[in-house]
């Protein structure tokens, strides 16, 4: 199985014959193109033009993000797996009124279904009914919207609901009043945009593997200069993954206060804690689950790969699609 390839030092990536290296002054380390799904790039790194080719001609998109660990911009190689047909499709499916507003109501129905998974899982412990209560009431109103803008109104006070919670889950040990993403104020914040900015590229990379077009989306609009569909796709699986991941370092104290670095109005992870979170998502995706349907184990990572293909059956009218929702 590929797996995702982090870089947090200072350096340069080149290429020698059929060989990708990092190098910094003190070192010199292949990178293994064979089984590399994505490079993650955190640190300072200049790249040349042969070893841009040589990773574009094996698939593999590049992932940049800023000093404070935020996601800038993706390489993503010429797409390899073209189609016309679903190409026409999808933009059909976006055009047509009725149509995008059943994918973007699914995908709010399957993310607050995650959302309230994650809530009742913690309610063994404390009292969290008036935010399940809270939530469940909004769900109810998902099938009525009247259009997509009245779906992002509903995702949007979910989020909030879900958002007061994060103290009474985490006992308080991170001072999170509400969500504040530009820039981030505090850990809580720095952590949710961090794991949000590594759970959009992750989905990015999935979907070029796929025939999907990335910035045809239906629940966020398709904007210029970003994927929109990726973002979509993410809001199902960030409280699986990122939400969950959040609440475990945090309850366990695998991360604390000392690991982020503050600014005037800004709050950002430092090196170590970049780090620290990243080897857990990284675990985490590799990390397998017994799938109903399919009957065999599949790597979180792979969920995400399989949302994409439920997707491309729907737009190609040979199956409805309904978005993953967690049974554990």
């Amino acid at each position: 199985m590929n797996r995702n390839y982090y870089i947090f030092s200072n350096g340069r990536v080149r290429r020698k014959e059929n060989t990708v290296f990092f190098e910094t002054d003190n070192e010199k380390r292949p990178i293994p193109i064979n089984d590399i799904e994505a490079i993650y790039i955190f640190g300072e790194v200049d790249f040349n033009s042969r070893a841009m080719g040589f990773l574009s001609q094996n698939n593999i998109t590049v992932h940049l993000f800023n000093h404070y660990g935020y996601y800038t911009g993706s390489f993503y190689p010429r797409e390899y797996l073209p189609s016309g047909f679903l190409l026409i499709k999808q933009v059909e499916k976006y055009k047509e009124k009725s149509e995008r507003q059943k994918i973007a109501a699914e995908i709010i129905n399957s993310a607050s279904f995650n959302i309230l998974k994650n809530i009742k899982y913690y309610e063994r412990k404390t009292d969290l009914s008036k935010y399940i209560y809270q939530i469940e009431t909004e769900r109810q109103r998902i099938s009525a919207a009247g259009d997509v803008q009245e779906l992002m109104g509903i995702e949007g006070r979910i989020r909030d609901i879900y958002y007061d919670s994060f103290n009474i889950i985490t006992n308080n040990k991170f001072e999170f009043s509400k969500r504040i993403k530009h820039p981030p104020d505090n850990a809580m914040n720095a952590l949710i945009s961090f794991g949000n900015s590594l759970m959009y590229s992750t989905v990015l990379s999935e979907l070029y593997h796929t025939q999907l077009n990335p910035t045809i989306s239906f629940l966020h609009e398709p904007g210029q200069r970003r994927f929109s569909l990726s973002l979509d796709i993410s809001e199902i699986f960030k409280p699986i993954i990122i939400d969950r991941l959040i609440f475990k370092m945090i309850n366990e104290n695998m991360i604390k206060e000392d690991n982020f670095l503050k600014e005037l109005n800004y709050c950002y992870l430092e090196e170590k804690g970049k780090k620290l979170f990243v080897k857990e998502y990284n675990e985490k995706l590799d990390t397998t689950i017994k799938h109903r349907k399919l009957g065999k184990s599949v790597s979180y990572r792979h969920l995400i790969r399989l949302e994409c293909y439920k997707l491309i059956k729907h737009i190609s009218d040979v199956e409805t699609y309904e978005g993953f929702k967690t049974w554990w």
